[in-house]
């Protein structure tokens, strides 16, 4: 039950559809055809949606067309097997890699617009704990941000009705929406509550942490399971002796857990290239009004 439908950045056709992915279009003439959204289920169809099938679906594509849909996505072993869509029809191997990819492209890549984190862990409490820690620390910082966590995704002060654990089209449209809303850091709870298998297609991730590296999976196993892109040299932040230095300055210098949780937000900006003198002067003004 997902869709990308706020905050679309850019037109697309079905030609340029076609041309980026060697999808067929039935009838060839409506190349022109333009999409304003995606959706993968039905009752998220909008008027404008390209309505993706994974599967045969004729009584689906029927009602997605009368919801409004202006155009189905199905797999090219189904061509010919839809009779009386009355919208037209796209064929073509599809993935999730090119679903994350269609969904990036139609949204503007909003990852790409602002820095990622996301805090993983074995503990969903823990993890919890670990993205709030690290949204009040980037807030300390002077920076616009946003949660997208199953405990509650927010936008800044906007609340994002989210269905959980999220998959690729609704994490490319929950970014949208971050991005849209002039977020410059967006925090992601990488556990199976919030994100589903391969959620995190084309999604750029800036800086992974953890607070416990033994019992966390690695940064392969990871990558596998949600799919999400980095750099090629990214390892998995976690505290440090420096960073447990400042932290222990800190507000949460008289609370141990809120320390170890502090403390990794710490590593974690300094993973994203904040300076020392930044972090400790943030960690200043705060204690002032503590």
């Amino acid at each position: 039950m997902s869709a990308v439908s706020e905050s679309i950045a850019q037109r697309v056709t079905l030609g340029m559809l076609v041309e980026r992915y060697g999808f067929e279009v039935d009838p060839p003439f409506a190349t022109n055809v333009t999409i304003t959204s995606l959706s993968d289920a039905v009752d998220t169809v909008i008027p404008g949606s390209l309505f993706i099938c994974t599967h045969e679906q004729e009584p689906d594509v029927l009602h997605a067309a009368q919801a409004g849909a202006y155009a189905a996505l199905l797999p090219r072993a189904s061509k010919g097997q839809i009779a009386n869509a009355d919208i037209p029809l796209l064929y073509g191997d599809f993935d999730d890699r090119v679903l994350g990819d269609l969904a990036s492209g139609l949204a503007g890549g909003p990852s790409n617009a602002m820095a990622v984190f996301a805090v993983t862990g074995a503990d969903e409490q823990a993890v919890d704990a670990g993205v709030s820690q690290l949204s009040e620390f980037l807030h300390m910082l002077g920076n616009p941000v946003a949660v997208i966590t199953a405990s509650g995704s927010t936008s800044m002060t906007r609340t994002m009705n989210l269905n959980y654990p999220l998959g690729i089209l609704d994490m490319q449209r929950a970014l949208s929406v971050c991005a849209e809303d002039g977020v410059a850091a967006v925090i992601i709870a990488m556990d199976d509550r919030t994100l589903a298998e391969h959620a995190l297609e084309s999604v750029n991730v800036d800086v992974l942490g953890t607070e416990d590296v033994n019992a966390s999976a690695s940064l392969n196993e990871l990558k596998t399971r949600y799919a999400f892109v980095a750099e090629h040299d990214m390892s998995m932040t976690s505290s440090t002796p420096e960073s447990d230095e400042m932290a222990a300055d800190s507000p949460a210098m008289y609370d141990r857990v809120r320390l170890g949780h502090m403390s990794l937000a710490i590593a974690m900006v300094q993973a994203a290239g904040v300076r020392k003198n930044n972090i400790r002067s943030a960690l200043h003004v705060a204690n002032n009004f503590n």
